[in-house]
C-alpha cells in the first residue's frame, strides 16, 4: 500500500470515529435532559445544578490539563468568558432545570432547541451577520412551531415551562452572540472548562442564596446515578465531544450532534418518563426541528458554540 493510500485509510478511520462521536454527544446530551427530570424529584434545582456543573467542571478541567493545555488566559479574555459563562452555564442550566419542574421533559427540549435561529437573528441584528432567505425561512418555522406548542398553554394560565425554556435557548443565543462579538482567540475546550468553572461559582452563589448548604440524604439510587451521569456524561464528556468533534469533522456534520439531542431527548421522554405529547406537541417539534436544521446544516455555517 503506497503511503498516499494510507494516509487516506487513516483519514478514513478518524472520519469514522468522529461521526462515531456525534452519535455518542447527541445520546449525552439527549439522555442529560431524562437524568435531570429524574433526579429533580429528590434533588432541589440548585443543588442538582451544584452537583451536575461541578463535576463536570472538574471533568473538563481534567481534559485541558492531561491534553497538554495551557489553562491561563488574560484578565480581558476571562472577561469576556465569564459573561458567556454566566448565560450559557449558569442562566441556561438554572433555566432548564425551572421549565422542567414546570412543565414536559419533552416539551421544554423542543422549546430550547429553538436556539439556533434565535442566534441568526440577533447575530444579524447587532453583528450584521447576513440573514438570507434559509435563515428567514427558519425564523418562520420556528416562531409558527412556538405558537402552535404555547397556545394550548396559554388557555390555562402562563405557560411558565414554556417561559423558561424559552430562557434556555435566549441565554445560550446571547452568549453566542457575545463571543463573536468579543472574538478572543482562546482555545475552545479552554474557553468551555472556563466558562463551566465560572457558571458553577454564580450557581453556588445562588443555591446558598435560595436553597442554603445542599442535602443529599436519603436518596434514592435512581436519584444519585442521574447526578453523576449529569455531571461526567452530561456536561464533562459531552462538552469535551463537542470541541473534539469540532475539530475532527466539517462543521455541517458535527452539527449534527446537536440536531440529536432533541430527537433524543424527546423519545426518551416518551420511552422512560412515559410522557406523552400532543398533536400541538409534534406538528410544533416538527417545525421547529426543521427550523434549527435549517439554520446548522448550512455548508457555511460555524459551529463554535456549545449547543448544549
Amino acid at each position: 500500500m503506497s503511503n498516499a493510500d494510507g494516509i487516506a485509510s487513516r483519514r478514513t478511520d478518524l472520519g469514522g470515529s468522529a461521526k462515531l462521536l456525534v452519535v455518542m454527544l447527541g445520546f449525552a446530551w439527549g439522555f442529560n435532559w431524562i437524568g435531570a427530570a429524574v433526579a429533580l424529584r429528590e434533588v432541589p434545582p440548585w443543588t442538582l445544578r451544584f452537583l451536575g456543573t461541578g463535576i463536570g467542571a472538574a471533568t473538563l478541567f481534567a481534559a485541558v490539563h492531561l491534553s497538554g493545555r495551557k489553562f491561563a488566559v488574560s484578565l480581558r479574555e476571562l472577561g469576556h468568558i465569564a459573561v458567556a459563562g454566566f448565560f450559557n452555564v449558569s442562566f441556561f442550566n438554572i433555566c432548564s432545570a425551572f421549565a422542567q419542574l414546570s412543565g414536559a421533559t419533552s416539551r421544554a427540549v423542543i422549546i430550547t432547541y429553538s436556539m439556533p435561529i434565535w442566534s441568526a437573528g440577533l447575530a444579524w441584528l447587532l453583528l450584521r451577520d447576513r440573514l438570507d432567505k434559509i435563515r428567514v425561512t427558519a425564523l418562520g418555522l420556528c416562531i409558527a412551531g412556538l405558537v402552535i406548542l404555547v397556545w394550548p398553554l396559554v388557555a390555562h394560565g402562563a405557560p411558565v415551562g414554556a417561559l423558561f425554556s424559552l430562557g434556555c435557548a435566549f441565554a445560550w443565543t446571547i452568549a453566542t452572540v457575545y463571543m463573536k462579538w468579543a472574538d478572543i482567540t482562546v482555545e475552545p475546550l479552554v474557553n468551555a472548562a472556563w466558562q463551566l468553572i465560572i457558571g458553577e461559582a454564580v450557581i453556588t452563589f445562588g443555591m446558598l442564596l435560595f436553597e442554603g448548604l445542599p442535602r443529599l440524604s436519603p436518596l434514592h439510587t435512581a436519584s444519585v446515578v442521574a447526578v453523576v451521569y449529569i455531571g461526567i456524561f452530561g456536561v464533562g464528556l459531552a462538552h469535551f465531544l463537542w470541541w473534539a468533534i469540532v475539530g475532527k469533522l466539517p462543521t455541517v456534520t458535527a452539527a449534527l450532534g446537536s440536531l440529536l439531542v432533541p430527537v433524543v431527548g424527546v423519545t426518551a421522554s416518551t420511552v422512560i418518563l412515559g410522557e406523552r405529547s400532543t398533536a400541538n406537541d409534534v406538528v410544533g417539534f416538527v417545525l421547529i426541528f426543521a427550523a434549527a436544521a435549517c439554520v446548522l446544516l448550512q455548508p457555511n455555517a460555524r459551529r463554535t458554540e456549545m449547543p448544549e
